[in-house]
């Protein structure tokens, strides 16, 4: 069985969509669309923005959102997955590929959670940091007994977990797991304090847009962040969309019940390719490739 993996916020790359423009007329009728639907050129960011100017949450997370979902596009018949998962922001993107969502609602959403992540990271000092070599529930023990806020957020594969939450906090945690034996744990070059309690202004602010859009059921389950299992309910998606903003991303969960359900076969939608390698770290008997046109 197959599982299309739709990638996050740090798999931009300057150029990033120009193959897919210059090969399909549909792909160049969907970037058209998309500058018109947001207001300004994205396309010209993605095709020639600086690294710096990718890295604007604004811009990253439409931008990639927009390789994965007209690359998926264009692949045509080609593209048949028997389920599908995005990580963080490619949630989205997984589920305009699966039918449950609209290009057009899925692209206006996007928009909206970058911006109002954007926002929330304004409010306060927040940051993120990787943490190499430690087991969860070591990482847990001690962001529970940091003071301040700082939480598990994303879950990406054994020994690999992100941590969120005030700077300081983040900061004091990243050396005491230091001496609790961790092989690195380093602060990343993020906006703020995605998937933790900081999101809450930018979850209420969003929540309402997507209570107000339309999901339809989708042509094959989506495995969610939130709760790292298959959903095909279009009012279960909605939930679980809206919780995202503030939980962890449970990457390895969903990657271990989507090969507990049948999947042999990955393949990553969008920029980059550090899916394809969690899920060999995850479990190395995994066939993993990039999807292309």
């Amino acid at each position: 069985m197959k599982a299309y993996i739709f990638p996050g916020q740090g798999a931009q790359y300057t150029g990033m969509g120009v193959d897919l423009y210059d090969a399909s007329q549909k792909a160049k009728d969907l970037f058209h669309q998309a500058n018109e639907l947001l207001g300004f050129d994205i396309t010209k960011t993605m095709f020639e923005g600086t690294p710096e100017e990718l890295k604007e949450t604004k811009i990253t997370q439409p931008a990639i959102f927009l390789h994965s979902t007209i690359l998926a596009e264009v692949m045509g018949d080609a593209f048949k997955p028997d389920m599908v998962a995005g990580h963080s922001l490619g949630e989205l993107s997984a589920l305009v590929a699966n039918r449950s969502l609209a290009f057009s609602d899925g692209l206006q959403l996007v928009y909206k959670r970058a911006l109002a992540m954007q926002k929330a990271c304004e409010l306060a000092p927040s940051t993120m940091a990787a943490v190499l070599g430690l087991e969860d529930a070591v990482v847990e023990q001690i962001c529970a007994e940091t003071p301040g806020v700082v939480v598990a957020a994303n879950y990406n594969c054994p020994g690999q977990l992100v941590i969120s939450g005030e700077l300081e906090a983040v900061t004091n945690a990243c050396d005491t797991l230091k001496e609790a034996g961790a092989r690195r744990a380093l602060l990343l070059p993020v906006g703020g304090a995605f998937h933790s309690p900081l999101m809450e202004p930018a979850r209420e602010e969003l929540a309402s847009a997507i209570e107000a859009t339309v999901f339809s059921t989708p042509a094959c389950p989506i495995y969610q962040n939130v709760n790292a299992s298959a959903v095909i309910d279009p009012s279960e998606i909605k939930t679980n969309l809206i919780l995202q903003l503030t939980a962890p991303v449970k990457w390895t969960q969903s990657t271990q019940n989507m090969i507990k359900d049948g999947a042999t076969h990955f393949i990553e939608v969008g920029p980059g390719k550090v899916l394809q390698g969690l899920v060999k770290k995850i479990n190395r008997d995994m066939e993993t490739e990039k999807a292309t046109i």
